[in-house]
């Protein structure tokens, strides 16, 4: 593909972002990466998911607490995503390589793929966000119309009252349909994979087996198959409406932009400053939902800095609000989680009419 360019006019933001971050950690005398207080949260993660699981699938809790714990394991799912995994896959859970990667390969045994993933987000995604043709994050249809450049369906008149049902579908469209059509059709959108190694052939369909049989086979023989799909449509459609709408309120919001390249192929912005256009934080003074979905609503943060862990970005975003107050750019947060679905919704309201 022909990639768009960026611009390469104005990169005195991005070079000074740069050395104001790489100050603080070396006055700082800390690494990029996780701490104890990451290492500490994974393990409770981990530890609290296999506990779900084992009480929901071999000790058969009354229908009540069943319920409630498939809840809670969906839950439990995207806390794994967005702490553990999503660092790993970036990088910055660990100094360690070989740690990093069993962060990363969290994924697989939640049933996707953490090679699929890689490309989708960590170079496409985080390259090209929200450029409609090429990141794939923000291609839901014909369900949904996540900007104005992408064609418009009569559904669309209603998106705004039905996205909640057509987000709760991800995760299990993606462990059982998506990862398949990538993997056979050798792209993602219309970006062409990089080569699969033996090892990525193996690990793909090795993992996938591994998933059917812990939440399909095992279940189903211990709970029978109508428990089981309750149980399992539960769980699944309550961790595709996190997974998603954390997302969502990230990047499809009011004030956030959705750029295109000019006639010549080229971005109006250097990137940098197309990540602060295209990109937006939430509820920053909560730490609670800072703590679950692991910093993820420090958005703008992670889109600048992917390769540092999320236990720095409350003190890094101080930084980049005080660069780009000096440099003039608009940096782009809601205050409370309220505010920015209500953003998020306006938002899909504003694309239902043709």
């Amino acid at each position: 593909m022909n990639f768009p360019k960026f611009s390469g006019n104005a990169q005195t933001f991005h070079a000074e972002l740069k050395k104001r971050i790489n100050e603080y950690f070396n006055e700082a005398g800390k690494s990029y990466t996780g701490n104890f207080q990451l290492y500490f949260k994974a393990v409770v993660l981990v530890l609290a998911y296999i506990a779900v699981y084992t009480h929901l699938v071999f000790y058969t809790p009354a229908t009540w607490l069943a319920l409630t714990e498939c809840v809670v394991l969906g839950g439990l799912t995207a806390a794994i995503g967005f702490n553990i995994m999503h660092d790993g896959m970036h990088g910055s859970f660990s100094r360690k390589k070989w740690v990093n990667y069993m962060a990363g390969l969290s994924l697989n045994f939640l049933g996707a793929n953490n090679f699929m993933w890689k490309t989708k987000h960590n170079i496409i995604h985080h390259t090209y966000t929200n450029i409609e043709g090429l990141d794939d994050d923000i291609e839901a249809r014909p369900l949904l119309r996540l900007c104005d450049t992408q064609k418009y369906y009569k559904i669309h008149r209603f998106q705004h009252w039905y996205f909640w049902a057509a987000y709760s579908l991800l995760y299990i469209w993606w462990v059982f349909v998506t990862d398949y059509k990538k993997y056979f059709r050798k792209k993602i959108g219309e970006v062409p994979l990089k080569p699969m190694s033996a090892w990525d052939h193996i690990s793909f369909w090795g993992f996938k087996v591994l998933n059917i049989f812990i939440f399909v086979v095992i279940p189903i023989t211990q709970l029978g198959f109508t428990s089981w799909l309750i149980g399992y449509l539960v769980f699944g459609l309550f961790a595709g409406f996190v997974l998603s709408i954390v997302f969502q309120l990230a990047h499809t919001v009011e004030h956030t932009h959705f750029p295109h390249a000019d006639d010549h192929n080229r971005m109006e912005d250097e990137w940098a400053i197309h990540q602060l256009k295209t990109t937006a934080n939430f509820a920053t003074d909560n730490k609670v939902i800072s703590w679950l979905v692991g910093g993820l609503n420090f958005q703008v943060e992670h889109h600048l800095f992917p390769k540092i862990s999320h236990v720095h970005y409350p003190a890094i975003s101080k930084i980049i609000k005080k660069a780009c107050e000096d440099f003039g750019v608009t940096y782009i947060e809601y205050p409370k989680m309220r505010l920015a679905l209500a953003s998020h919704v306006h938002h899909l309201k504003n694309l239902s009419r043709k």
